[in-house]
C-alpha cells in the first residue's frame, strides 16, 4: 500500500484522480488536546476492481516534512470529480479551516443512507456490513495517528475507510437515482457546504450554554465569559473546557467576582484558571457583562416555549410521521424533530419539517391534518391517510 510523503507524488495521484468519476476521502486527526483538529492522515481511493482492492487507494501523510496539500485542494475544487465522504462534517471543518476549501461536488454516504432507509445517523461499519458485505478490523480504532511510523495494521485499517466506501457510494447513488431523491440529498448537503457551518465566532459562543434563566443581566455576563473563553481557546489552541467548563462559567456568572482573589471561592473553576491571564480575563468579562446596557443584553429565543401546543394534534402528527417514515424508508428524525411536531401542532409554520423535500414527504400532509382535511386510519397493521368527513 502506498503512503504519499511528497508533494510531487500527491500531485500525480490527484491528477489521475481528476479523471475518475469520483474519489472517496477520509481523514484521521487528533483533537483531544487542541482547539483545532490536527490533521494526521488523509485516505483517498478512486474506483477499483472491488471493495478490497487497495491498488487504487493511497494514504497521504500531511505530517511529512515539506509535503503540501495544495494538489489535494485543487482536486477538491475540480467539479468534474465527485468527492465522497462518510459523515463529512469534521473532515470538511479541517479542510475549510486549514485552506478555506470545501470539496465540490460533495456526496455524504451517511446523509444518503438516511434517505435510503438505513436509519438515523447510520455508522460506516453498519454500511460496510449491509452494503459492501464485509467486516472491518477494529483493532486500530484508538490509534494515536500522530505517531510515526504507522504499522501495516494501522495503514490497512485506515485504507478500509475509503476502499469499502466505493461500493457503498455506488450502491447508494444508484438507489437515490432510481427513487428520484437526488434533490433531497442536495438540500441536506447545503449545510455541509456552507462555510458558516465551520466558523465559530466568540461573540456567539454564549448561545451554546444551557441555562434556564432569562435575566438579561445574568446572560450578559454569560455572553462575555463565553466570548472570552472561546477567544482564549482559539488563540492558545486548547479545548475550551481546558480554559473552564460550562458549569464553572455559570457559577462565575452567579458569583460576579470583582477581583482575581474572589475566584478562590469558585468550587468548579480549575486551579490554573484562578491566576494569570485566564483569571484576569474572567474578571474583565464579568465587569463587561455588568456594564452592558439593558437594551443590549442578550435575549434567548423563548418563542417556542410560549407555544400553546395541542397535545392531541401533536400525538396525531407523531402517528403521521411514523407512517411516513415507514412508507418512504426515511429516518424519522430526519423528517422532523419532536420540537418541530410540537411547533406545528401549536400553529407555527416557519418549521424545517414544512420546507423543501420534507414538505413533500411529510409537511404537506401534516398541514392537511392540522386543517382537518385528512384523517388517519389503521388497516392490516398499517396507518393510512384518508379524506376527512367534511374536509376540504
Amino acid at each position: 500500500m502506498q503512503t504519499i510523503t511528497t508533494t510531487e507524488d500527491l500531485a500525480r495521484f490527484c491528477a489521475a484522480a481528476s479523471a475518475a468519476p469520483y474519489v472517496t476521502v477520509d481523514t484521521e486527526f487528533l483533537r483531544d488536546r487542541t482547539y483545532y483538529a490536527r490533521l494526521c492522515l488523509v485516505q483517498l481511493a478512486v474506483p477499483g476492481a472491488d471493495s478490497t482492492d487497495a491498488g487504487e487507494a493511497v494514504l497521504v501523510d500531511p505530517l511529512a516534512e515539506g509535503l503540501s496539500l495544495e494538489p489535494l485542494y485543487a482536486l477538491f475544487r475540480d467539479e468534474s470529480t465527485v468527492k465522497v465522504f462518510h459523515a463529512a462534517r469534521q473532515d470538511l471543518e479541517i479542510f475549510y479551516l486549514n485552506a478555506q476549501v470545501i470539496p465540490e461536488p460533495l456526496f455524504d454516504t451517511q446523509l444518503a443512507a438516511m434517505v435510503c432507509g438505513f436509519g438515523d445517523q447510520v455508522g460506516y461499519e453498519t454500511l460496510v456490513k449491509r452494503v459492501a458485505r464485509a467486516q472491518l478490523d477494529k483493532t486500530s480504532r484508538f490509534t494515536d495517528w500522530s505517531r510515526r511510523p504507522l504499522s501495516e495494521a494501522q495503514k490497512a485499517y485506515a485504507l478500509a475507510d475509503v476502499t469499502h466506501l466505493r461500493v457503498i457510494y455506488e450502491e447508494l447513488s444508484r438507489r437515490i437515482a432510481e427513487t428520484g431523491r437526488a434533490h433531497w440529498v442536495a438540500e441536506e448537503l447545503g449545510t455541509l457546504t456552507d462555510p458558516e457551518t465551520y466558523i465559530i465566532r466568540p461573540e456567539d459562543a454564549w448561545t451554546r450554554i444551557k441555562t434556564r434563566t432569562t435575566s438579561g443581566r445574568f446572560l450578559s455576563i454569560v455572553r462575555e465569559l463565553a466570548r472570552f473563553r472561546e477567544g482564549y481557546a482559539q488563540s492558545a489552541d486548547i479545548p475550551r473546557n481546558r480554559v473552564f467548563k460550562d458549569d464553572a462559567l455559570l457559577e462565575i456568572a452567579s458569583m460576579k467576582p470583582e477581583r482575581v482573589e474572589d475566584l478562590s471561592r469558585a468550587r468548579l473553576l480549575l486551579r490554573d484558571a484562578r491566576r494569570g491571564e485566564i483569571a484576569e480575563g474572567i474578571v474583565a468579562a464579568v465587569k463587561a457583562g455588568l456594564a452592558t446596557p439593558a437594551a443590549q443584553a442578550p435575549r434567548p429565543d423563548t418563542s417556542r416555549d410560549q407555544l400553546q401546543v395541542s397535545p392531541a394534534l401533536a400525538d396525531l402528527l407523531r402517528v403521521l410521521i411514523k407512517a411516513k417514515a415507514e412508507e418512504t424508508g426515511v429516518a424519522q428524525k430526519l423528517l422532523a424533530s419532536a420540537a418541530d411536531l410540537d411547533a406545528i401542532a401549536a400553529g407555527e409554520r416557519d418549521v424545517a419539517a414544512l420546507q423543501g423535500w420534507r414538505g413533500e414527504v411529510f409537511g404537506n400532509d401534516a398541514l392537511r391534518l392540522c386543517r382537518g382535511e385528512i384523517a388517519l386510519s389503521a388497516r392490516d397493521g398499517r396507518v393510512r391517510i384518508i379524506p376527512a368527513e367534511g374536509g376540504g
